[in-house]
């Protein structure tokens, strides 16, 4: 005979990370991100981000009001580019 025992618990615990880890998922997939969003996406604090990258013309940002809204894909896509040619330079 086997006996199965669960921590309510522990299993508590395991289904909440599941499901964090689903919604981040998520809202990695949704294609505009506020400013937070973008902070957290590419690990930088706010006045870096405007530093490096809001003074560029080229830098896909939309400003509604007093909010910046960002394409993630095109985010993504100028960083990719940015990188290289960042990689490139210090040779």
């Amino acid at each position: 005979m086997l006996e199965i025992k669960l921590d309510d618990e522990e299993l508590k615990a395991l289904y909440l990370a599941e499901v964090q880890k689903r919604l981040d998922k998520i809202e990695l997939q949704s294609m505009l991100m506020d400013t937070k969003q973008l902070c957290k996406m590419l690990s930088l604090s706010w006045p870096t981000v405007e530093k490096l990258f809001l003074s560029d013309p080229n830098f896909p940002s939309i400003r509604i009001g007093k909010k910046w809204i960002f394409n993630r894909k095109q985010v993504q896509d100028y960083i990719d580019r940015w990188s290289i040619e960042k990689k490139k330079m210090r040779r």
